[in-house]
């Protein structure tokens, strides 16, 4: 007989999302058919970060081809790239004056790249239609696909973030379709086909890991390359989705964040609410100042 869940401790609790920027975004979303990570993937900092005019933009479609037992985002045949998506896309950014734009995707296997070539052409729309904006790719693995990582570096985005997610042991059950050694040649293939690019890469805690398999994972993400990291609580969306089995208190992450800090990356974000791209441009500020930034 399974345990029932843990209870969702006060620190995870957020306010319902409101606010002129909120509705402003929100409207944009549905007027102009753009998917994104806030709403696909059940993210509980929406309200927040849409409320800073901000948002992580999802391309390719919002169903996935791949299984992990952690994610929101529908499974099952996508359809077609949208030729036009990254100018449409580019469009959005350009019109809603972001000044650092998150771009993810849905994994697309079905794809011969990847769609490592939209992810290359969004990054050019960007640069012709908003060429002040930042812009962080969070990227698949494209199976690998050196040719593909390839297409994607050369379009020069500003930051590559391809997430772990968790521990290699627990790879088989959550992250069904993954590697995890694949996942840390994606970030050393990247480091070395461009060396001063900043990499980064995403955690999630609760998911039947322990605190030392999370630094142990920290170290392999430094040995690849990576800089930045952020760190946050897995909550299951329902109850068919992988189980919490602990909530962290804060306080445990401030540790780890410390013991990230110690192994030489330049920022760490963590804490229960973290996300990928959570505060993505303050984190980037933070690690890669330049004259200009406030």
């Amino acid at each position: 007989m399974s345990l029932p869940p843990p209870r969702k401790p006060d620190w995870l609790k957020v306010r319902l999302p409101s606010g002129p920027n909120y509705a402003r975004i929100d409207r944009y979303h549905r007027e102009r058919g753009l998917n994104s990570v806030c709403r696909d993937a059940a993210c509980p900092n929406q309200g927040e970060c849409w409320n800073l005019g901000t948002a992580c933009f999802m391309i390719l479609g919002h169903l996935c081809t791949r299984g992990c037992t952690f994610c929101n985002v529908g499974r099952g045949e996508p359809l077609p790239p949208d030729p036009e998506e990254p100018a449409r896309v580019a469009a959005a950014i350009a019109e809603l004056g972001l000044k650092y734009a998150v771009v993810t995707s849905v994994t697309r296997d079905d794809l011969a790249d990847g769609g490592a070539k939209e992810f290359a052409a969004l990054v050019v729309e960007v640069r012709r239609q908003a060429p002040s904006c930042r812009i962080e790719l969070l990227i698949p693995d494209f199976a690998g696909d050196r040719d593909a990582l390839a297409k994607v570096v050369e379009a020069a985005p500003d930051l590559i973030g391809h997430n772990l997610e968790t521990v290699p042991r627990l790879y088989a059950d959550v992250r069904r379709g993954a590697d995890y050694r694949r996942s840390l040649r994606v970030l050393a293939e990247i480091r070395h086909l461009a060396p001063d690019l900043p990499l980064k890469s995403g955690l999630m805690a609760g998911l039947g890991e322990s605190a030392e398999e999370l630094v142990a994972v920290m170290a392999d993400l430094r040995a690849a390359g990576c800089s930045l990291l952020t760190l946050g609580q897995y909550l299951s969306p329902s109850r068919r989705h992988h189980p919490v089995t602990r909530y962290l208190p804060p306080k445990e992450f401030a540790a780890l964040r410390e013991r990230g800090l110690a192994l030489g990356f330049a920022e760490v974000v963590a804490g229960p609410l973290v996300r990928s791209s959570y505060h993505a441009e303050r984190q980037f500020n933070t690690a890669f100042p330049t004259p200009n930034d406030p």
